[in-house]
């Protein structure tokens, strides 16, 4: 299995597009999760099938604290914008954990406490002048209002790679990207459990 656990119908199919001709891709099951569910995933299905895969990806509705996957079974994972979303990060990080196989990896992409009081301001304005408003005119308004506040309460990289640790993955690193704005966790197992 492949595990993709993103924003679906965005980042996903792209990924899975562009991986689906590569060796070593493609070749086992791909699912697409989210945890709202309904439209979201609804969306997601529908993109996939105006533009098919040589291997489908099959969108579910998952608890990312308790995934409907076995131990051990995942190639591959992806985050994006949900890690500060969960209401127990370090049992998000230690479920994704259990479902990675021994040297797979998982990337997690979300916003980060920018480097300095000015592109944190700037990160305020463009959350609280585009983005919430043009969601709002989406009909979005819940999924986009709590940003904010999501922000003020995520772990800083340094947080972020020791909850990673603590979860038990062997290796974790955190790579600031647009500018400290954003950032990518990047965990994996490099042993067996037990």
């Amino acid at each position: 299995h492949e595990f993709f656990s993103l924003l679906p119908g965005r980042l996903a199919h792209p990924v899975a597009l562009r991986a689906d001709g590569m060796e070593g891709f493609g070749k086992g099951e791909w699912v697409g999760a989210d945890g709202v569910g309904g439209g979201l995933l609804a969306v997601a299905a529908e993109r996939c099938r105006r533009t098919p895969l040589a291997t489908p990806i099959h969108w579910v509705q998952a608890d990312a604290l308790a995934l409907p996957l076995a131990t051990a079974s995942i190639d591959a994972a992806t985050l994006s914008y949900g890690l500060r979303n969960l209401t127990d990060i370090a049992q998000g990080l230690a479920e994704l954990r259990r479902v990675l196989k021994p040297g797979a990896k998982a990337a997690i992409l979300d916003f980060n406490h920018p480097p300095t009081a000015l592109a944190a301001q700037f990160q305020r304005w463009y959350l609280e002048t585009l983005v919430v408003p043009t969601a709002r005119d989406m009909g979005l308004t819940d999924e986009y209002a709590y940003i904010g506040p999501s922000l003020d309460r995520f772990p800083t990289r340094a947080e972020q790679v020791r909850l990673a640790h603590q979860a038990g993955f062997d290796q974790a690193i955190h790579y600031p990207i647009a500018a400290g704005l954003m950032g990518v966790l990047v965990v994996s197992n490099c042993h067996d459990r037990g």
